[in-house]
């Protein structure tokens, strides 16, 4: 049984979501003309957002941050949109003079060590590169809900970033079983790994299936005991208690 199968669900007020979303896309496009991107990390929610971009046919760059450290099941998704949408994602990696240092002092299982190694690990990997990927934009936008964890369950559809720059959480309102509904309604491609129960998907080291029952992030960096967020939207995991 897939994700398909397990997730899609119509569910009230649907219809509603999807239209506010749409309305909050075509609002960062105006607003912020040639200088939005969307931030995707390839998971099921990014997909649904890139597919709106283009199917509405939005003059938005749709960016990704090729850690050195993805699934090959994510990996895959960079051609896929090609084929599908005409667009091609920009990899944002970081520097590989500084991986290169960084894995010769600590060991490529640095993030298993300590919580220090592992926020070194993120930072070189996804925060430095994030920001290259954000230059010279002035908005962004992502697939951040505030059903996906309790960092995240007051994320507002528009925000502010340290920097100023305005970001825009278009899915914030929507549920798991709507991502599901508009991606098997549309057909959109979306990562294998969805269909082995991986509903949050990072690097692979720090990346696992999660069991029933579990918290829907508890596969990221399972071994902590933290909020479970790597620094990306530190803002919005800072906010909370």
């Amino acid at each position: 049984m897939g994700a398909i199968d397990l997730y899609a669900r119509a569910t009230a007020g649907f219809d509603e979501r999807l239209a506010e979303a749409v309305g909050l896309l075509h609002d960062a496009a105006a607003r912020h003309p040639g200088a939005v991107v969307q931030a995707s990390s390839l998971g099921a929610e990014d997909m649904v957002v890139t597919d709106l971009i283009a199917t509405l046919g939005l003059p938005v760059a749709v960016a990704t941050l090729d850690t050195g450290k993805l699934h090959d099941e994510t990996l895959a998704l960079l051609p896929a949109i090609a084929e599908r949408y005409g667009i091609t994602v920009e990899r944002h990696a970081p520097r590989a003079e500084a991986v290169v240092q960084f894995v010769g002092r600590h060991g490529e299982r640095a993030m298993y060590q300590t919580l220090e190694l592992r926020k070194a690990c993120c930072a070189l990997r996804k925060l430095e590169p994030l920001e290259r990927l954000l230059a010279g934009r002035s908005a962004w936008i992502t697939g951040l809900r505030r059903e996906q964890s309790g960092a995240r369950a007051d994320v507002p559809f528009v925000d502010t970033d340290a920097q100023v720059r305005t970001k825009f959480n278009v899915l914030a309102a929507w549920s798991w079983a709507d991502v599901w509904h508009y991606i098997a309604t549309r057909g959109v491609p979306y990562n294998a790994l969805h269909d082995q129960f991986f509903p949050s998907i990072g690097c692979a080291p720090c990346t696992r299936a999660i069991a029933v029952g579990e918290d829907f992030r508890a596969g990221r960096w399972w071994w902590e005991d933290t909020s479970k967020e790597c620094g990306l939207h530190v803002a919005e995991a800072a906010a909370q208690p």
